[in-house]
C-alpha cells in the first residue's frame, strides 16, 4: 500500500478480518497476504490457459483470461493510487474477480448455467466466490484462501437475493440495497474499461471489427483524427496501439475526475458513510459514460455477435453440455480423481466445479476422451 488512505477507503484497522483468524504476517500487510494467496492459487495460473474472447488455441497474441485480469489490476492500481485508495485491497479483487470463470469464456458459462438450472444454476461471480471460500484447498487449518471480508466482498459484484440470503454478513448488502466499499466499485469499472479496449484491440487484429464502425463512435474518431494529424504517416499497428492507448487514458482520466467528484460531494467519513450511500461514488462522467455504451454496443454487433465467434462459441458450449451431461450419467467416464456422490444434486455440483476449473485445452481433451468411451475407439 503506498501512500497515505483516505478516511473513507478500507484499511487494517476498519476491515472485518477473516472467517478464520489468523497470526498476522510479518513483513506484509494483511491485504498483500491477500493478493499473494491469490497469485499463488491454482485457480489463478488455469487463468493463462481460458478464453477471453478467442478460444485459446484460435492465437497466441489474442488476450486469455489472465492476461485480461492483469490488466484489470493494472488500471485499477492506478485510479486507486490517485484517489488513495486501498491499492492492495484493488489489486487482490481485481486479480481474483474471474477465478471462477469456466473455460471458453461466457459461451461456457451459459452452457454449464442451462446444465445445472435444475440444481441451483451456476454463476462464474458466485462460483469465484466458492473457488476462494471452499475450493482452493491449500491450507491445514481451513478450507479455501481464508480471505479479508473486504477482498471477498469485491469478487462478489451482484448477487440474487435468494443467493444472497445464504450468504450471511457477505450477502446482507444485496438485501439492504448498500454499496460496497469503493475499492470493489473500482474494480467493478475497471474490469469494463479492460475489456472494452482490449476486445476492440484484439477484435481489429483478427480483421472483425470495421474501423469505420469504431469511428461512429465520436470518441474513437475525434483521437484517430488527431493521431492522423499528428503522425501523418504512422503504419496501421502503430496507429491502432496508439488511439486504443489515447482513449483507455480518456476514460481513465475521467474515471478519476469524476469519482473524485462524487466522493468530494458526498464527503463520507468514514466505509460505513461510502456503504450508505444512494449510488456507487466511483463511476463515469455522463458524458464519458454514453461513451463507454457507444463502444459496448460496437463490440456486441461487431464481435461478440460476428459469425466466427458465433461459431467457436457454438462448439464450446457443446463441449461443455457433453462434459456435464456425460459425467452426470456414465460413471465410468468420470475423472479418476473424482468419487461421483449418490445424491444428483451434490453430484451435479462436483461436475460443475471440476468442468469450470478446466483450461480451455483440458476441457477438449476431456471431450476427445468421453467421444472415444462413448464409441470404444
Amino acid at each position: 500500500m503506498s501512500g497515505t488512505l483516505a478516511p473513507y477507503a478500507v484499511s487494517e484497522l476498519n476491515s472485518r478480518g477473516r472467517l478464520h483468524p489468523e497470526a498476522p504476517p510479518s513483513w506484509r500487510s494483511e491485504f498483500q497476504r491477500d493478493r499473494d494467496r491469490i497469485i499463488h492459487s491454482s485457480a489463478f495460473r488455469r487463468l493463462e490457459y481460458k478464453t477471453q474472447v478467442f478460444v485459446n488455441h484460435e492465437g497466441d497474441m489474442f488476450r486469455t483470461r489472465l492476461t485480461h485480469t492483469l490488466e484489470v489490476a493494472q488500471i485499477a492500481r492506478s485510479v486507486a493510487r490517485a484517489l488513495a485508495l486501498n491499492e492492495d485491497l484493488v489489486e487482490a479483487v481485481t486479480l481474483a474477480h474471474d477465478l471462477g470463470h469456466t473455460p471458453f469464456g461466457h459461451a461456457g458459462q451459459h452452457a454449464l448455467n442451462a446444465c445445472m438450472r435444475e440444481f441451483g444454476g451456476f454463476e462464474h461471480n458466485l462460483h469465484s466466490l466458492r473457488v476462494v471460500d471452499e475450493l482452493e484447498q491449500r491450507y491445514p487449518e481451513f478450507y479455501g484462501l481464508n480471505l479479508l471480508f473486504e477482498t471477498r466482498e469485491g469478487i462478489l459484484k451482484h448477487c440474487s437475493r435468494e443467493h444472497a440470503a445464504r450468504l450471511g454478513a457477505l450477502g446482507r448488502r444485496f438485501l439492504e440495497r448498500r454499496q460496497p466499499s469503493l475499492e470493489a466499485q473500482l474494480a467493478n469499472v475497471a474490469d469494463e474499461i479492460a475489456y472494452n479496449h482490449h476486445d476492440i484491440d484484439d477484435g481489429l487484429r483478427a480483421s472483425l471489427i470495421p474501423m469505420r464502425t469504431l469511428r461512429e463512435v465520436s470518441l474513437f474518431q475525434d483521437i484517430e483524427d488527431a493521431t492522423r494529424r499528428r503522425w501523418p504517416r504512422l503504419d496501421a499497428k502503430r496507429l491502432r496501439y496508439t488511439v486504443i492507448r489515447e482513449m483507455l487514458n480518456r476514460f481513465v482520466q475521467d474515471l478519476i475526475e469524476s469519482s473524485r467528484a462524487r466522493i468530494a460531494a458526498a464527503a463520507p467519513p468514514d466505509v460505513e458513510a461510502v456503504r450508505d450511500a444512494d449510488m456507487p461514488l466511483i463511476d463515469f462522467s455522463a458524458a464519458m459514460r454514453v461513451q463507454h455504451l457507444a463502444l459496448k454496443r460496437v463490440l456486441r454487433v461487431e464481435l461478440y455477435e460476428h459469425a466466427q465467434v458465433h461459431d467457436m462459441a457454438q462448439r464450446s458450449q457443446r463441449i461443455v453440455r457433453a462434459l456435464f451431461e456425460t459425467f452426470m450419467n456414465e460413471p465410468a467416464a468420470w475423472p479418476s480423481q473424482l468419487v461421483p456422490a449418490v445424491d444428483a444434486t451434490a453430484r451435479a455440483q462436483q461436475i460443475a466445479d471440476h468442468v469450470a476449473g478446466m483450461t480451455d485445452r483440458y476441457a477438449i481433451a476431456e471431450y476427445e476422451r468421453i467421444r472415444r468411451i462413448a464409441t470404444g475407439s
